[in-house]
């Protein structure tokens, strides 16, 4: 794919723009015990580079996303929902954009296949048939696919957490019913980068170089397991439109572990491989 598709592909965002056990003594005991717990872990940075691993022992779940960014001085959501494999490292998304702010008619929902190193998109607009997809290298994104799809990958966002620089136990809590532990920390890119599997490696790299800032503020929810229930992350994003970064909040939400993914990626004839316009919106 050259430059000028490469950039008209991150135009998708920037165009509108993650018990306390029986006792068996007195109340003293059980009181350490439940004090422990609320604690959480003793060591938050451990706990928090193992979180991508407990995802590829749950091996796959269902998966919602959003993606809030301030543009133009209004601030946008981009909406997700789908499937993910956490083993195979594929996932499929449907991605609403928000509603033209001008009244024209809504932007038809984006297709997404994730896979290692490729982002597919369908229904991508910009004089791209309909029964088409758009295959876009994500380690030639200058942000790795952590925004330009308009939903982060979740494999990816997970494994942004193996940089862990700095983090703290807040305390318990529950998300979708579910209890679970509440961390906050600080992730560096270019560590997260080296620790990644294959096939994040080269888009977590990517993204290191290209983002404003390469640490990554973030607030995560771990469930007893140790799984990722709840992630959210804010990047500073320069998206070559303007000088000055964009803030961009990434949340993902995981569910369901263990549901059925079935990914079939598209074949070479049915990638699009002429020019995409570079000032027609998705339709």
């Amino acid at each position: 794919m050259d430059r000028r598709q490469h950039r008209t592909a991150g135009g998708t965002v920037v165009a509108v723009v993650m018990l306390v056990g029986p006792g068996v003594c007195a109340t003293g005991c059980a009181g350490s015990d439940a004090a422990a717990d609320a604690r959480g872990p003793a060591d938050p940075v451990t706990t928090l580079h193992r979180a991508a691993d407990a995802l590829r022992t749950a091996g796959s779940s269902r998966v919602g996303t959003s993606m809030e960014m301030a543009t133009g001085g209004t601030r946008v959501t981009i909406r997700g929902k789908g499937r993910y494999d956490y083993r195979r490292q594929v996932g499929q998304l449907t991605v609403v954009l928000p509603q033209d702010p001008t009244g024209a008619a809504e932007h038809r929902p984006i297709t997404e296949l994730l896979a290692p190193g490729a982002l597919y998109m369908k229904n991508r607009g910009a004089g791209v048939p309909t029964d088409k997809w758009v295959r876009v290298d994500t380690a030639t994104l200058s942000d790795g696919n952590l925004v330009t799809g308009g939903a982060t990958d979740p494999y990816a966002a997970a494994e942004l957490l193996r940089g862990t620089r700095t983090a703290t136990y807040v305390g318990l809590t529950e998300v979708g019913g579910t209890a679970v532990r509440h961390y906050r920390g600080t992730a560096d890119l270019a560590a997260a980068a080296r620790a990644a599997s294959a096939g994040n490696r080269a888009t977590l790299a990517a993204a290191a170089k290209g983002f404003a800032k390469a640490e990554v503020p973030f607030d995560v929810y771990l469930d007893e397991q140790g799984r990722i229930r709840k992630l959210r992350q804010r990047f500073s994003f320069v998206n070559g439109q303007q000088k000055t970064p964009v803030a961009v909040a990434s949340t993902t939400l995981l569910y369901d572990f263990g549901a059925d993914v079935e990914v079939k990626l598209p074949r070479p004839r049915d990638i699009y491989a002429g020019r995409i316009a570079e000032d027609q919106p998705a339709n």
